[in-house]
């Protein structure tokens, strides 16, 4: 049997056949048998297979495909028209396609609808290749994702809330207590969102609530912007973030395809053939397509590193190649050739918690960038009140290997001019960053300094500000430089900050050493010297490591620290953290512990600290998530910005990959906290933590969120009874080898084995089985499982229940037996 299986797959691509009398078996037992669905190669049962789909050759996706049986018996794809623009098909191009509705399957094999076109599926491989004449072929971005798959999500009343307090005693046994909550609430419905952030805090005996903002929000597809109506914050592409009570309208950059999202040049070339183009930086492919004869643009490389030249190979249809370089250089600002970015605001200045001094007045600003070419971005803005006008105007520019640099001037009842320069070195994959503003008259503030401070006070008036930043391998170590100063007007004071630091890891270990040194504007000045090792201790203790540290400052003595640090449980769920510290020069030392456990419901963490002093602390935390939904409530770890709710029909207990902590309730429902906004997310079913009477047809979903949108993700599951169910005609013999046996609720099928013997799940109530092995009036049963007769025998350690049941030809129904 095996030898003929083996032979039977190795065999070429072809029509091929085997008698039945070749089986071995009880005399007569396989001569009815029909096997005529096995001759084709790719002739299997027909249901839900993981797929990988490629078109013309050019893989796309893996996901899950239904197949349905052809008039061969070969396995034919359920195809929709959403899958066809999914993939990048014209569907809209195709009169026979572009009525139909976008989830029900073709009723046709795709040739019938596209000439030329066909769609063939390998079982041996799970691959689905998809032939398209290049016509119908919708050229797109890497990453592109159709927007009318972006999803809206389902109605949804949600709170993210995060609470901690701690208890703190010295040793005059005098407590104080504290407590903190922060709420994070949303309402979606359709397309609209809102969200609202509020505050409570408590100390000894007072207490305060604060309401941040509340705002209402909405895409606009069209236009790849977000409309915000409330309490927000500008952006700071152009001027710095101003929170305002009004209305925003802004490009949103995520709904861009992923591959054109952030800076990359248009890479412009000519192919005499057809020719493959490969794309390096910095020795490593970054990109590779097929163009056709002629002039070619790509548009979709992915943003990188800041700088570094593109090394661009064409290879032309006869194995000839041509190189050229396209320059690579990038600040913040540029903006891709042709890339509008855009920020318009309207309201009223809202700074929560500002004094009495400040000035709210109404506002306008609108500020915009654009990218002219390959190497010159070109931006500014306008700011204006009744008491406060601004004009900014400046240009982004790549100098290729000389790096890049933006230069803007904003004048505002005085003058201020930036200047930023980025360059990465790719010999020595050095990255440096140096900015300058500097502010050419005393009369110059920022939007937000001129509201606070008023106009008769211009002693914290600033006057310069340079910052910069370099990062560094060296010698096998990691090395960092970063340093800031800022100096104000009519006085010599200065506000500094400097931090460098390096390092390395020898043999696993990790070794850090870092100093910093800051100085306030009163003078006050402040150095300090930190070494560090952290130890990997999975030889003996899996995930947790040892470290010792080594601190001095100017404004204390040196500290001492040993840690003992890591994570436990099968998917890391908890986290732990002991620490010993000495003072050198004095007796006093201290203690702490500390531990976080995450959950389906919710995130947990405390801690206790107690020095030889006499002071201790207690600290104590949770933070979570409260969903309702239309199916109901569901707690979880804190949500973000866009999150999934899960529904495996029942399926209590069940993990997803790459999920801490995340399980379905005993209502079958969870939450999967994060998602990518506008483009795929795959989540996974961990199949291994299934309960015993669970079974399901997906084991993984796609969702493609929008900003803000809570999502349903359905898992097809099953929960039943599992059972090896052999099947005996009314001669006592077993059914024969390779009859299919469907039922229709749950909706299923198998292959009976040589013994007769089929696997079933999801099984609850009676069940009528029907099996069919040939065409013939003869060639099929019956058979009636009912639910008494599968709950009878125990189940075995598998949670498998074994019944033997008689298939009756007629009448249409028959008596199971054990």
């Amino acid at each position: 049997m095996g030898a003929i299986l083996l032979s039977a797959s190795a065999a070429r691509a072809g029509e091929y056949s085997f008698s039945p009398a070749d089986l071995e078996g009880a005399p007569g037992q396989f001569q009815d048998v029909d096997l005529s669905l096995f001759s084709n190669q790719n002739a299997q049962l027909p249901g839900v297979y993981s797929t990988t789909i490629f078109l013309n050759n050019v893989r796309l996706e893996t996901k899950e495909i239904a197949y349905i049986s052809g008039p061969d018996g070969a396995l034919q794809p359920a195809l929709t028209p959403q899958m066809l623009r999914e993939w990048g098909i014209g569907v809209d191009a195709v009169p026979a396609l572009a009525g139909l509705p976008a989830q029900t399957p073709l009723a046709e094999p795709l040739g019938s609808y596209i000439p030329a076109a066909s769609a063939g599926f390998n079982m041996s491989q799970l691959r689905l290749d998809i032939s398209m004449p290049q016509a119908y072929i919708t050229r797109r971005a890497q990453g592109a994702v159709d927007p009318s798959l972006w999803d809206d999500g389902v109605p949804v009343l949600f709170t993210n809330y995060n609470f901690s307090g701690s208890d703190t005693g010295d040793s005059s046994h005098a407590t104080r207590n504290s407590a903190w909550l922060d709420l994070h609430s949303g309402f979606n419905l359709g397309g609209w969102r809102v969200r609202n952030s509020s505050s409570w805090d408590k100390s000894e005996d007072k207490q305060h609530w604060t309401t941040q903002q509340t705002f209402l929000q909405h895409d606009i597809n069209r236009l790849k912007a977000q409309f915000t109506a409330g309490e927000s914050h500008t952006g700071a592409e152009v001027f710095d973030s101003i929170a305002y009570r009004g209305v925003n309208l802004a490009s949103d950059e995520a709904m861009q395809p992923q591959s054109q999202r952030g800076f990359a040049p248009v890479i412009r070339g000519v192919a005499s053939s057809n020719a493959e183009v490969s794309v390096r930086q910095n020795g490593n492919l970054i990109y590779r397509t097929n163009v056709a004869p002629g002039a070619f643009a790509l548009d979709d490389i992915y943003a990188t590193a800041n700088s570094g030249d593109l090394e661009v190979t064409v290879k032309e249809a006869d194995g000839s190649e041509h190189q050229f370089i396209q320059p690579w250089a990038s600040v913040p600002v540029m903006q891709r050739p042709g890339r509008f970015k855009y920020d318009f605001t309207a309201g009223r200045y809202h700074e929560d918690g500002a004094g009495s001094r400040t000035q709210t007045p109404l506002f306008v600003e609108a500020s915009g960038l654009y990218g002219l070419n390959n190497a010159l971005t070109v931006y500014g803005g306008l700011l204006t009140s009744d008491r406060y006008r601004a004009l900014a105007t400046g240009l982004g520019f790549g100098l290729g290997e000389f790096g890049s640099v933006a230069a803007d001037v904003t004048q505002a009842r005085g003058r201020a001019l930036r200047l930023m320069y980025v360059k990465n070195i790719a010999a020595t994959d050095t990255q440096l960053t140096l900015s300058e503003s500097r502010y050419s008259s005393k009369g110059y503030d920022s939007f937000t300094d001129a509201m606070q401070i008023g106009d008769d006070e211009d002693e914290d008036r600033k006057r310069r500000r340079l910052q910069i930043s370099l990062s560094q391998p060296l010698l096998g170590s990691s090395l960092y430089l970063n340093g800031y100063e800022q100096r104000y007007w009519n006085t010599r004071r200065k506000e500094r900050s400097y931090s460098a630091g390096i390092s390395r890891v020898i043999n696993g270990i990790n070794v850090h050493l870092a100093g910093t040194w800051s100085q306030t504007p009163e003078g006050d000045d402040d150095k300090m010297i930190t070494l560090g090792i952290n130890v990997p201790l999975s030889r003996w203790l899996p995930h947790s490591w040892a470290g010792y540290s080594y601190s001095d400052s100017q404004q204390g003595r040196a500290v001492q620290s040993l840690t003992l640090n890591g994570t436990a449980l099968d998917d890391q769920r908890l986290s732990y953290a002991l620490q010993q510290s000495r003072t050198e020069g004095e007796s006093s030392a201290s203690h702490s512990l500390y531990g976080s456990y995450r959950s389906q419901y919710a995130n947990l963490n405390a801690g206790y600290y107690s020095d030889s002093d006499y002071s201790r602390q207690l600290s104590y935390g949770v933070s979570g998530a409260l969903v309702a939904h239309p199916a109901g409530v569901t707690l979880s770890q804190p949500v973000g910005d866009a999150f999934a709710i899960v529904d495996a029909n029942g399926a209590s207990g069940v993990r997803f990959q790459n999920e801490q902590g995340i399980e379905t309730d005993s209502a079958g429902f969870a939450i999967i906290p994060s998602l990518s906004v506008y483009q795929k997310n795959r989540i996974g079913m961990d199949t291994t933590t299934l309960p015993q009477d669970v079974d399901s047809n997906d084991t993984a979903v796609t969702v493609i969120p929008t900003r803000n949108a809570a999502v349903l993700a359905h898992f097809d599951a099953r929960s039943g009874y599992r059972v090896l169910a052999t099947l005996t005609r009314e001669n006592q013999q077993p059914v024969p080898f390779g009859a299919v046996v469907s039922i229709e609720k749950p909706a299923q099928s198998g292959i009976v084995d040589d013994n007769g013997t089929v696997y079933l799940s999801g099984l609850r109530d009676d069940t009528r089985v029907q099996v069919k092995w040939g065409s013939a009036p003869d060639q099929s049963c019956t058979a009636h499982l009912s639910r008494s007769a599968i709950d009878t025998p125990a189940a075995n350690p598998a949670g498998l229940r074994f019944i033997h049941v008689t298939c009756l030809t007629e009448p249409d129904h028959a008596t199971p037996s054990r």
